[in-house]
């Protein structure tokens, strides 16, 4: 059994108990003098050990400068490091692209019109989690919207949703239901563009319906109380935003979504796609002041190091967001060595699958994550908890670190010695591999050289545990050549 989720109490986590727990330990003869005392007694000794959090330099924009990111949800986000993200609805029917193939490679009636064949007789909410639990994953975002305007969820503002489809179950409340069985946050991708809904002023794809009556006021109020059904009934953790570029939305919409969101539940966490401020591919905010937005998205590509700025890649593990048949997939090499350079550079990565129109994860893409999987299963003290460097990625190594312990990845199994330039005074004091013995140094002037062991395990990348004399964390950042 796995050990319960904590809750927040006055600002320190206190580990839950099962219900049968706690009935039975409050029937006993015990005074309540005495219960409390040792609920006093753990509250105290619990915020005694916790250190105070930084404030994070995201949050709500310009019009709202004292709204930071939630620091203690940002915290526990950037511990996650590995997520699950999915890109899924009617469109894996014809297997194109997901919004953008509307009007472009399938015509503007025919994509609208799928929904009433979408049928995933097939789909199993537990199934998904638990793969995605198999392969090291502790997040999920899940396409609750995308720019075709199609509601995974039976929404109570359109009838363009599941609930139209001839499968008609909530696969959204499915999947947040799985993933609190199983230990896995849940968040939501939306939209906040929509090339469906009538009222929003901007058409795509050979639409030609005409704009004149349109009106963002009456979208915005749309758009708004979809969210709030996410965030209400399907208690979504992580909103990630997207179609921020369209003239349609403004800054000041996207500071006002935020300051909304929080409002509703000051945990969540807002991608920067809420706003204006994401710059193309790279996915950086360009003023984390003026902006709203937590978080940077870096999209097909791995985010540059930072300390300051947290950010997130998403990459698909093939060449589409949806499921295409025959799509070209990663190799299980290729997705570890990304989530290596991403982790090493203090980021997380959100990885996309995209289920079949039966509401299977096509077989090739379950066994990819599961082979990522057993790399995890070993090395995954390098990943979880751990932040970028001191040591900057490059394609043969990568690093992280916690406390007094740095992580060396290395990808480059031909390495027969490694030399790690260090600030002076800095030695090693143990050196192992993840999952395997004890390693040959020599700790010598400004560098701590690593003899690297013989007969390694045959697995996209090593990892090196290196304990030294000082927190990792206070050490800038240093390139290895």
């Amino acid at each position: 059994m796995e050990n319960p989720k904590p809750f927040l109490f006055s600002g320190c986590f206190v580990s839950r108990v099962s219900r049968h727990d706690l009935i039975s330990r409050v029937t006993r003869p015990v005074s309540r003098v005495t219960i409390f005392s040792a609920i006093a007694l753990c509250l105290a000794t619990s915020c005694a050990q916790q250190q105070p959090l930084p404030t994070p330099i995201g949050g709500g924009g310009e019009a709202n400068p004292t709204l930071k990111t939630n620091a203690l949800a940002l915290k526990n986000f950037q511990d996650m490091r590995f997520g699950m993200f999915v890109h899924w609805g009617p469109i894996s029917i014809k297997g194109t692209e997901i919004g953008w193939s509307r009007g472009v490679e399938i015509p503007v009636s025919t994509y609208d019109s799928l929904y009433l064949k979408f049928n995933p007789v097939n789909f199993n909410a537990d199934e998904w989690i638990g793969l995605a639990k198999e392969a090291g994953m502790k997040y999920f975002v899940i396409t609750s919207k995308h720019h075709d305007g199609f509601a995974l969820w039976p929404s109570e503002y359109t009838d363009f949703d599941i609930a139209a489809t001839p499968y008609k179950k909530d696969v959204l409340k499915a999947m947040e239901l799985a993933c609190e069985k199983q230990g896995i946050l849940f968040g939501t991708y939306h939209s906040v563009l929509d090339w469906h809904h009538p009222d929003y002023t901007t058409r795509h794809g050979n639409d030609n319906r005409p704009v004149d009556s349109t009106t963002m006021v009456r979208y915005k109020k749309y758009l708004f109380n979809q969210v709030k059904e996410l965030i209400q009934n399907y208690h979504t953790n992580i909103l990630w935003f997207d179609g921020q570029w369209e003239k349609s939305w403004t800054h000041k919409d996207g500071m006002e979504l935020y300051k909304y969101i929080r409002g509703l539940n000051d945990n969540i966490l807002i991608n920067n796609r809420v706003d204006k401020g994401f710059k193309g591919m790279a996915g950086m905010t360009d003023s984390i002041a003026k902006y709203a937005g937590d978080y940077g998205t870096p999209e097909q590509r791995i985010g540059g190091f930072s300390k300051e700025y947290p950010w997130e890649s998403c990459i698909t593990v093939g060449e589409q967001w949806a499921w295409k048949p025959n799509d070209k997939l990663k190799s299980v090499d290729q997705i570890v060595h990304t989530l290596i350079k991403t982790v090493g550079g203090n980021g997380n990565l959100l990885l996309n699958v995209g289920p079949m129109p039966d509401g299977r994860i096509e077989p090739r893409q379950v066994e990819l994550l599961k082979g990522v999987g057993k790399w995890m299963a070993v090395n995954g003290e390098g990943v979880y908890g751990t932040r970028g460097g001191p040591f900057l990625p490059n394609d043969k190594l990568a690093s992280t670190h916690a406390g007094q312990v740095i992580y060396l990845h290395v990808m480059d199994k031909t390495l027969k010695e490694i030399v790690l330039p260090v600030p002076q005074g800095v030695k090693a004091s143990r050196v192992s591999v993840l999952g395997g013995k004890t390693v040959s140094y020599d700790n010598r002037d400004k560098e701590i050289l690593i003899r690297v062991p013989e007969n390694l395990p045959d697995s996209p990348a090593y990892v090196l545990r290196i304990k030294i004399n000082r927190n990792a964390g206070t050490i800038d950042p240093i390139e290895v050549k």
